[in-house]
């Protein structure tokens, strides 16, 4: 096989390191992807992370033809991890009013109309000697109708709780941005693991053509008596070899389209095919200073984690502003009286200074929470901050040695299918065996899978750059033009 277990679990396991970091604010979303089969890059089962699932759009009649960008484009549309990140925008927003509704004023119209009559003997008014009470009074009716407002004027509280909802409000909208980096990431992922595993099946059928030439001549030369019978039983066997390859690898390459779907919510059973390869394109060299400067302005999990530090920081201002008096302003005014008809003009305004003496600890208590949390905040900052290094310094490590693997795994087909040449030469003159030319088949196929992984590898080492230096999107159009 061209990827064995480990490496596809390390590929996987750096896809998942990506996603990781990033649900500082919430803390409830999960981004690990992981694999249920070497066959799958990406998969879309429950309880894995969102970005490997979607809503499916519409079915479209016929083959749908997908290209690379058409295949982000359509993720960065329905992928399960975007519309998520995009709701929790919404919900800061919501959470951000929620805060702001504390310092903005309150208004409320409370017209009523009440009549009553009450019982004295009930309230204790019995009969007093020379004076006769009646036994109750009414009816009589009331009328009261006014507009009241409430507004805070002092509360260092609300304010510092208003900041910090806006902070978190700024960290989602980050946090959005870099979701779409990671769908990027993982339509990449899949994409070109698809053109890997298409790539291969085109491979080994002309490994297959080759064994089954080599399976004739070899029956042919036992025919007419020139090479030994076990000469065409290497031969039948390494062409049975090459066609149960053939199997697995058209099987592994329609399950990597099944992945490919779930990533950017294609219709169940929609057909398409792929229209991009893999050429080899020079990658232009970057500087590790330069590259990280880059990465440390550009990357959205950066900002939505320095976003969560000033966050946590007004939070635990607010939570010591609890020590703090609070000054508010109520007001009404309106009319009242008997009956609508005779209503007068009322109006009540009081100002409130309210002095925290004894809360039984609670301000304490929030205290220590904030002052956690905002050392948490800045602990994952100071570890984003080293893992975007790495992140950087890996690709362009990455990039570096695939490019360079890419050139041997050239050179090296070449070379192999130059020896297969001479080694089906020296059998059909009777100099060797079917040994040496199968042999000569190894090597080739083996060449081919090499060069097959190491493009993958050097491709997708681009796209992960892209997404190290945090803007993925704007990277796969510079770094695969024209394809």
């Amino acid at each position: 096989m061209r990827f064995s277990q480990a490496s596809r679990c390390a590929i996987l396991l750096a896809v998942a390191l990506w996603c990781e970091g990033k649900g500082n604010r919430a803390q409830t979303q999960t981004t690990t992807l992981t694999a249920t089969s070497p066959g799958q890059a990406v998969p879309g089962t429950q309880g894995v992370s969102p970005f490997a699932g979607s809503t499916p759009g519409k079915l479209v009649p016929g083959v749908l033809q997908l290209s690379l960008q058409e295949a982000i484009d359509r993720g960065l549309r329905q992928n399960l991890g975007v519309l998520l990140s995009n709701a929790d925008i919404r919900t800061a927003r919501g959470q951000r009013w929620e805060q702001l509704s504390a310092l903005l004023p309150h208004a409320e119209l409370s017209p009523y109309v009440a009549a009553s009559e009450i019982n004295l003997a009930e309230l204790g008014f019995g009969s007093v000697s020379g004076l006769k009470i009646p036994a109750s009074v009414g009816p009589f009716s009331y009328f009261d109708s006014r507009v009241g407002v409430t507004q805070t004027l002092v509360d260092l509280k609300s304010i510092n709780g208003v900041r910090a909802a806006n902070q978190s409000l700024k960290s989602a909208e980050y946090t959005y941005r870099d979701a779409r980096d990671l769908v990027v990431l993982a339509v990449g992922y899949t994409y070109l693991q698809a053109i890997a595993d298409e790539a291969q099946i085109e491979t080994v059928e002309a490994q297959v053509k080759t064994a089954q030439a080599l399976y004739d001549q070899a029956s042919d030369q036992v025919d007419a008596g020139t090479s030994p019978a076990i000469d065409a039983l290497r031969a039948r066997v390494e062409l049975q070899t090459r066609q149960q390859q053939l199997i697995q690898a058209k099987n592994t390459f329609a399950i990597q389209k099944l992945s490919i779907a779930r990533v950017i919510g294609l219709a169940p059973g929609q057909e398409y095919e792929l229209t991009d390869k893999s050429p080899y394109q020079p990658f232009e060299g970057i500087t590790v200073e330069e590259a990280e400067h880059r990465a440390y302005a550009s990357r959205s999990d950066y900002k939505a984690a320095a976003a969560d530090v000033k966050a946590a920081e007004y939070t635990k201002k607010a939570a010591a502003a609890g020590y703090l008096p609070s000054l508010s302003l109520n007001g009404d005014y309106g009319a009242a009286g008997s009956h609508p008809s005779t209503a007068t003009q009322v109006f009540d305004v009081k100002g409130t200074l309210t002095i925290p003496i004894f809360l039984g600890g609670s301000v304490h208590g929030d205290v220590l929470q904030a002052d956690a949390r905002l050392e948490q905040s800045r602990e994952r900052l100071e570890n984003l901050r080293a893992q975007i290094d790495a992140d950087v310094r890996t690709a362009l490590l990455n990039l570096q040695s695939s490019a360079e693997q890419v050139k041997v795994a050239r050179s090296n087909i070449d070379l192999a299918e130059e020896t297969l040449v001479q080694s089906r030469d020296r059998f059909t003159a009777g100099v060797t065996d079917t040994v040496e030319v199968v042999q000569s088949q190894e090597a080739v196929a083996s060449a081919h899978d090499q060069y097959i992984s190491s493009l993958y590898n050097f491709n997708y080492a681009k796209i992960s750059l892209a997404r190290a230096l945090g803007a993925a999107e704007a990277g796969v159009k510079e770094y695969f033009k024209g394809k």
